[in-house]
Protein backbone atom coordinates (compact mmCIF):
# COMPACT_ATOMS: atom_id res chain seq x y z
CA UNK A 1 0.00 0.00 0.00
CA UNK A 2 1.52 3.28 -1.28
CA UNK A 3 -0.53 5.65 0.15
CA UNK A 4 -2.48 5.16 4.11
CA UNK A 5 -4.76 7.10 5.31
CA UNK A 6 -6.15 6.61 8.81
CA UNK A 7 -8.96 8.51 10.31
CA UNK A 8 -8.35 11.36 8.81
CA UNK A 9 -10.05 14.69 9.90
CA UNK A 10 -9.96 18.36 8.77
CA UNK A 11 -11.71 21.38 10.66
CA UNK A 12 -11.38 24.59 10.27
CA UNK A 13 -11.71 27.88 11.89
CA UNK A 14 -15.35 28.46 12.88
CA UNK A 15 -16.06 24.61 13.05
CA UNK A 16 -16.56 23.72 9.45
CA UNK A 17 -15.39 20.07 9.42
CA UNK A 18 -13.85 19.22 5.54
CA UNK A 19 -13.06 15.75 6.24
CA UNK A 20 -14.89 13.27 8.89
CA UNK A 21 -12.46 10.16 9.44
CA UNK A 22 -11.58 9.52 5.83
CA UNK A 23 -10.26 5.68 5.92
CA UNK A 24 -8.41 4.78 2.64
CA UNK A 25 -5.58 3.00 0.81
CA UNK A 26 -4.28 3.12 -2.13
CA UNK A 27 -2.32 0.32 -3.88
CA UNK A 28 0.80 1.20 -5.79
CA UNK A 29 -0.17 1.35 -9.79
CA UNK A 30 -3.47 1.72 -9.58
CA UNK A 31 -6.00 4.73 -10.47
CA UNK A 32 -8.13 5.83 -8.20
CA UNK A 33 -11.08 8.23 -9.51
CA UNK A 34 -12.46 10.31 -6.70
CA UNK A 35 -15.79 11.55 -7.41
CA UNK A 36 -18.25 14.00 -5.72
CA UNK A 37 -19.48 17.50 -5.95
CA UNK A 38 -18.27 21.16 -5.11
CA UNK A 39 -17.28 21.22 -1.51
CA UNK A 40 -17.25 17.48 -0.96
CA UNK A 41 -13.97 17.51 0.17
CA UNK A 42 -12.05 16.22 -2.63
CA UNK A 43 -9.31 19.17 -2.85
CA UNK A 44 -8.60 19.20 1.02
CA UNK A 45 -7.71 15.56 0.78
CA UNK A 46 -5.98 15.99 -1.59
CA UNK A 47 -4.36 19.08 -0.22
CA UNK A 48 -3.65 17.49 3.60
CA UNK A 49 -2.11 14.29 1.58
CA UNK A 50 0.39 16.58 0.10
CA UNK A 51 1.44 18.65 2.98
CA UNK A 52 -0.25 21.81 1.96
CA UNK A 53 -2.95 21.26 4.75
CA UNK A 54 -2.01 20.10 8.22
CA UNK A 55 -4.66 17.54 9.50
CA UNK A 56 -6.74 18.33 12.04
CA UNK A 57 -6.77 14.63 13.05
CA UNK A 58 -5.60 11.23 12.24
CA UNK A 59 -2.30 9.69 9.86
CA UNK A 60 -1.87 9.90 6.46
CA UNK A 61 2.08 8.10 5.05
CA UNK A 62 3.06 8.18 1.66
CA UNK A 63 5.64 4.90 0.59
CA UNK A 64 5.74 4.46 4.65
CA UNK A 65 6.52 8.31 5.35
CA UNK A 66 4.42 10.35 7.52
CA UNK A 67 3.12 13.82 5.70
CA UNK A 68 4.04 15.83 8.94
CA UNK A 69 6.62 14.06 10.52
CA UNK A 70 8.63 13.02 7.26
CA UNK A 71 7.49 15.71 5.38
CA UNK A 72 10.11 15.93 2.77
CA UNK A 73 9.93 12.19 1.95
CA UNK A 74 6.86 11.96 1.37
CA UNK A 75 6.21 15.31 -0.55
CA UNK A 76 9.03 14.08 -2.55
CA UNK A 77 7.15 11.00 -3.48
CA UNK A 78 3.90 12.91 -4.62
CA UNK A 79 3.55 15.04 -7.88
CA UNK A 80 0.72 17.12 -8.00
CA UNK A 81 -1.60 19.17 -10.70
CA UNK A 82 -3.52 21.55 -8.96
CA UNK A 83 -6.98 22.76 -10.38
CA UNK A 84 -6.05 26.23 -10.62
CA UNK A 85 -3.45 27.08 -14.24
CA UNK A 86 -0.97 29.23 -12.12
CA UNK A 87 2.81 29.92 -14.21
CA UNK A 88 4.67 32.17 -14.48
CA UNK A 89 3.76 33.65 -18.20
CA UNK A 90 6.83 34.65 -19.35
CA UNK A 91 9.42 31.72 -18.60
CA UNK A 92 9.56 28.92 -21.47
CA UNK A 93 8.26 25.84 -20.92
CA UNK A 94 11.33 23.39 -21.04
CA UNK A 95 12.39 25.85 -18.42
CA UNK A 96 9.72 25.71 -16.41
CA UNK A 97 9.53 22.00 -15.84
CA UNK A 98 13.70 21.74 -15.63
CA UNK A 99 13.22 24.70 -13.24
CA UNK A 100 10.32 22.08 -10.95
CA UNK A 101 12.89 19.28 -10.85
CA UNK A 102 15.71 21.01 -9.20
CA UNK A 103 13.52 22.10 -6.45
CA UNK A 104 13.06 18.87 -5.65
CA UNK A 105 17.05 18.14 -5.44
CA UNK A 106 17.15 16.30 -7.98
CA UNK A 107 20.26 16.35 -10.47
CA UNK A 108 20.09 17.86 -13.79
CA UNK A 109 18.40 15.28 -16.53
CA UNK A 110 17.95 16.75 -20.07
CA UNK A 111 16.98 13.61 -21.23
CA UNK A 112 14.08 12.88 -18.79
CA UNK A 113 12.92 16.40 -18.83
CA UNK A 114 12.64 15.96 -23.11
CA UNK A 115 10.83 12.29 -22.44
CA UNK A 116 8.11 13.74 -20.40
CA UNK A 117 7.68 17.32 -22.72
CA UNK A 118 7.70 14.31 -25.50
CA UNK A 119 5.24 11.84 -23.83
CA UNK A 120 2.75 15.02 -23.11
CA UNK A 121 3.54 16.47 -26.57
CA UNK A 122 5.05 19.42 -25.67
CA UNK A 123 8.58 18.85 -26.67
CA UNK A 124 7.94 21.38 -30.26
CA UNK A 125 6.12 23.81 -27.77
CA UNK A 126 9.41 23.56 -25.43
CA UNK A 127 10.74 27.39 -26.27
CA UNK A 128 7.56 28.40 -26.22
CA UNK A 129 6.55 30.81 -23.40
CA UNK A 130 3.50 29.79 -21.47
CA UNK A 131 1.49 32.97 -21.96
CA UNK A 132 1.96 31.75 -25.69
CA UNK A 133 0.05 28.42 -24.76
CA UNK A 134 -3.32 27.34 -24.94
CA UNK A 135 -5.49 26.13 -21.45
CA UNK A 136 -5.41 22.71 -22.75
CA UNK A 137 -1.38 22.92 -23.36
CA UNK A 138 -0.91 24.93 -20.08
CA UNK A 139 -2.27 21.74 -18.09
CA UNK A 140 0.05 18.96 -19.82
CA UNK A 141 2.71 21.29 -18.77
CA UNK A 142 1.20 21.59 -15.41
CA UNK A 143 1.53 17.68 -15.84
CA UNK A 144 4.88 17.87 -17.04
CA UNK A 145 5.67 19.83 -13.98
CA UNK A 146 4.27 17.39 -11.62
CA UNK A 147 6.38 14.80 -13.02
CA UNK A 148 9.59 16.46 -14.08
CA UNK A 149 11.17 14.98 -10.76
CA UNK A 150 9.61 11.30 -11.46
CA UNK A 151 6.84 10.88 -8.29
CA UNK A 152 5.55 7.25 -7.50
CA UNK A 153 2.29 8.91 -6.56
CA UNK A 154 0.44 11.22 -9.19
CA UNK A 155 -2.41 13.46 -8.05
CA UNK A 156 -4.84 15.09 -10.52
CA UNK A 157 -7.01 17.53 -9.21
CA UNK A 158 -9.64 18.27 -11.90
CA UNK A 159 -6.54 17.82 -14.69
CA UNK A 160 -9.13 17.97 -17.72
CA UNK A 161 -11.61 21.10 -16.58
CA UNK A 162 -12.25 23.20 -19.72
CA UNK A 163 -10.57 20.70 -21.56
CA UNK A 164 -11.97 19.78 -25.37
CA UNK A 165 -12.87 16.48 -25.66
CA UNK A 166 -9.88 15.33 -27.88
CA UNK A 167 -7.64 16.68 -25.57
CA UNK A 168 -9.25 14.68 -22.99
CA UNK A 169 -8.99 11.84 -24.49
CA UNK A 170 -5.34 11.83 -25.20
CA UNK A 171 -4.35 13.06 -21.36
CA UNK A 172 -6.24 9.89 -20.24
CA UNK A 173 -3.69 8.10 -22.91
CA UNK A 174 -0.77 9.83 -20.84
CA UNK A 175 -2.34 8.11 -17.56
CA UNK A 176 -3.07 5.00 -18.84
CA UNK A 177 0.80 5.57 -20.23
CA UNK A 178 2.02 6.38 -16.14
CA UNK A 179 0.32 3.52 -14.59
CA UNK A 180 2.16 1.49 -17.12
CA UNK A 181 5.09 2.60 -15.75
CA UNK A 182 4.18 1.74 -11.99
CA UNK A 183 2.90 5.31 -11.18
CA UNK A 184 0.19 5.26 -8.79
CA UNK A 185 -2.90 7.89 -9.61
CA UNK A 186 -5.54 9.67 -7.66
CA UNK A 187 -8.05 11.55 -9.99
CA UNK A 188 -10.64 13.70 -8.86
CA UNK A 189 -13.11 14.96 -11.27
CA UNK A 190 -16.36 16.22 -12.67
CA UNK A 191 -16.45 13.97 -15.77
CA UNK A 192 -18.00 10.76 -14.47
CA UNK A 193 -16.74 8.71 -17.87
CA UNK A 194 -13.28 9.91 -17.23
CA UNK A 195 -13.76 7.63 -14.22
CA UNK A 196 -15.27 4.77 -16.23
CA UNK A 197 -12.48 5.16 -18.77
CA UNK A 198 -9.16 4.76 -16.88
CA UNK A 199 -10.32 4.32 -13.51
CA UNK A 200 -9.18 0.46 -11.24
CA UNK A 201 -11.53 1.98 -8.18
CA UNK A 202 -13.61 4.66 -7.84
CA UNK A 203 -14.26 6.39 -4.45
CA UNK A 204 -17.66 8.55 -3.79
CA UNK A 205 -16.85 10.93 -1.16
CA UNK A 206 -19.85 13.67 -0.25
CA UNK A 207 -19.89 16.40 2.77
CA UNK A 208 -16.33 15.46 3.69
CA UNK A 209 -17.29 11.69 4.15
CA UNK A 210 -15.94 8.75 1.91
CA UNK A 211 -19.22 7.17 1.00
CA UNK A 212 -17.03 4.05 -0.64
CA UNK A 213 -14.20 2.91 -2.28
CA UNK A 214 -15.10 0.14 -4.64
CA UNK A 215 -13.90 -1.50 -7.70
CA UNK A 216 -15.33 0.10 -10.67
CA UNK A 217 -16.81 -3.45 -12.41
CA UNK A 218 -17.56 -4.40 -8.92
CA UNK A 219 -19.69 -1.21 -7.70
CA UNK A 220 -21.48 -1.06 -11.33
CA UNK A 221 -22.82 -4.71 -10.79
CA UNK A 222 -23.29 -4.06 -7.19
CA UNK A 223 -25.23 -1.38 -7.77
CA UNK A 224 -26.83 -0.71 -11.37
CA UNK A 225 -29.63 -1.58 -12.48
CA UNK A 226 -31.17 -2.47 -15.94
CA UNK A 227 -34.13 -1.54 -17.59
CA UNK A 228 -36.19 -3.29 -19.56
CA UNK A 229 -38.51 -1.26 -22.72
CA UNK A 230 -41.13 -3.26 -24.56
CA UNK A 231 -42.01 -1.65 -27.49
CA UNK A 232 -45.91 -2.02 -27.99
CA UNK A 233 -47.95 -1.62 -31.38
CA UNK A 234 -50.51 -0.15 -29.13
CA UNK A 235 -51.14 3.42 -27.90
CA UNK A 236 -51.85 2.73 -23.75
CA UNK A 237 -52.97 5.64 -21.44
CA UNK A 238 -52.20 3.35 -18.07
CA UNK A 239 -50.74 0.39 -17.79
CA UNK A 240 -53.05 -2.86 -17.63
CA UNK A 241 -54.33 -4.03 -14.71
CA UNK A 242 -52.85 -7.71 -15.35
CA UNK A 243 -49.46 -6.15 -15.60
CA UNK A 244 -49.93 -3.96 -12.24
CA UNK A 245 -47.66 -6.35 -9.91
CA UNK A 246 -44.59 -4.82 -12.07
CA UNK A 247 -44.42 -1.71 -11.11
CA UNK A 248 -44.13 -0.86 -15.06
CA UNK A 249 -43.93 2.80 -16.28
CA UNK A 250 -45.62 4.09 -19.88
CA UNK A 251 -42.71 5.56 -21.43
CA UNK A 252 -42.28 6.74 -25.59
CA UNK A 253 -46.11 8.78 -24.78
CA UNK A 254 -48.05 5.40 -24.18
CA UNK A 255 -46.32 3.03 -27.21
CA UNK A 256 -43.65 2.03 -23.78
CA UNK A 257 -43.60 -0.08 -20.83
CA UNK A 258 -40.29 0.32 -19.09
CA UNK A 259 -39.45 -2.82 -16.17
CA UNK A 260 -36.63 -1.99 -14.47
CA UNK A 261 -34.54 -4.84 -12.65
CA UNK A 262 -31.64 -5.47 -9.82
CA UNK A 263 -29.30 -7.47 -12.07
CA UNK A 264 -27.92 -8.87 -8.29
CA UNK A 265 -31.41 -10.90 -8.42
CA UNK A 266 -31.73 -14.95 -8.48
CA UNK A 267 -33.88 -13.88 -11.58
CA UNK A 268 -35.06 -11.35 -13.78
CA UNK A 269 -38.45 -11.69 -14.04
CA UNK A 270 -38.04 -10.76 -17.43
CA UNK A 271 -39.23 -13.93 -19.05
CA UNK A 272 -42.75 -13.83 -16.75
CA UNK A 273 -43.59 -10.16 -17.81
CA UNK A 274 -42.87 -10.97 -21.31
CA UNK A 275 -45.85 -13.63 -21.06
CA UNK A 276 -48.02 -11.44 -19.14
CA UNK A 277 -47.69 -9.04 -21.87
CA UNK A 278 -49.13 -11.09 -24.43
CA UNK A 279 -51.74 -12.36 -22.02
CA UNK A 280 -53.15 -8.97 -21.76
CA UNK A 281 -53.89 -8.81 -25.50
CA UNK A 282 -50.62 -6.31 -25.74
CA UNK A 283 -48.42 -6.89 -29.23
CA UNK A 284 -44.67 -6.52 -29.17
CA UNK A 285 -43.07 -4.22 -31.21
CA UNK A 286 -39.02 -4.43 -30.23
CA UNK A 287 -37.43 -4.79 -26.72
CA UNK A 288 -34.60 -2.54 -25.56
CA UNK A 289 -32.46 -2.75 -22.62
CA UNK A 290 -30.23 -0.38 -20.59
CA UNK A 291 -27.51 -0.78 -17.90
CA UNK A 292 -27.18 1.95 -15.28
CA UNK A 293 -24.38 4.36 -15.68
CA UNK A 294 -21.61 5.22 -13.17
CA UNK A 295 -23.19 8.67 -13.29
CA UNK A 296 -26.51 7.41 -12.33
CA UNK A 297 -25.11 5.36 -9.49
CA UNK A 298 -22.41 8.15 -8.20
CA UNK A 299 -26.05 10.77 -8.17
CA UNK A 300 -28.26 8.49 -6.60
CA UNK A 301 -25.41 7.37 -3.96
CA UNK A 302 -24.58 11.42 -3.38
CA UNK A 303 -28.40 12.22 -2.97
CA UNK A 304 -28.99 9.34 -0.83
CA UNK A 305 -25.80 10.16 1.31
CA UNK A 306 -24.49 6.74 2.07
CA UNK A 307 -23.65 3.65 0.19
Amino acid sequence: MIVDIQNLRKTYKGGFEALKGVNLGIEEGEILALLGPNGAGKTTLISTICGITNPSAGTVHVGGHDVVGDYRAARAMIGLVPQEINLEPFNKVIDVVTYSRGLFGKPRNPAKIEEILKQLSLWDKRNARVMELSGGMKRRVLIAKALSHEPKVLFLDEPTAGVDVELRKDMWDVVAQLKAQGVTIILTTHYIEEAEAIADRVGVINGGALLLVEEKAALMARLGQKTLIVELQETLTEVPEGLAAYDLELVQGGQGLRYTYDTRGEGTGITRLLRDVAEVGLTMKDLQTKQSSLEEIFVGLVSEGTA
